[in-house]
């Protein structure tokens, strides 16, 4: 069963959005199997202290997007196929390069300030991971 002993209770943005983050963290991160029983909706509430109700719209949210599989009457599970381990892995990479950017851009930053910054970054890292150049 998916675990959420590492779900942050407190954090940013509304819990329904945290319980779809972390699940899409997990399948990208391969912590999340594909079959791998959720908890129910009122178990996960209950765990969470949370309406159900927010449990039901994060649940609603992954089925949408393919990450979850519930069916009537039965157990609802993760969906893990290797296209939505990188459907996965882009969300949050794409997460993560939107607050970057709004983060340069709200530090007052401008486009071509920002991007010689990240092409200097990116040619640094690259050197100390001993890669080439992607």
């Amino acid at each position: 069963m998916v675990d959420f002993k590492d779900f942050p209770l407190r954090g940013e943005g509304p819990v329904y959005v945290r319980i779809v983050r972390y699940i899409r963290a997990g399948v990208a991160a391969g912590t999340i199997r594909d079959g791998e029983e959720m908890p129910s909706r009122r178990v996960l509430s209950a765990l969470l202290g949370v309406n159900p109700n927010t449990v039901q719209k994060a649940y609603r949210m992954l089925e949408e997007e393919g990450l979850m599989v519930s069916r009537s009457g039965a157990k609802s599970c993760a969906r893990a196929t290797p296209e939505l381990v990188e459907q996965a892995k882009k969300a949050l990479q794409a997460q993560e390069v939107a607050g970057a950017v709004a983060a340069l851009f709200r530090g007052g930053m401008g486009k071509d300030e920002a991007l010689e910054l990240i092409s200097r970054m990116w040619d640094e890292l690259s050197e100390s991971e001993g890669g080439e150049e992607a």
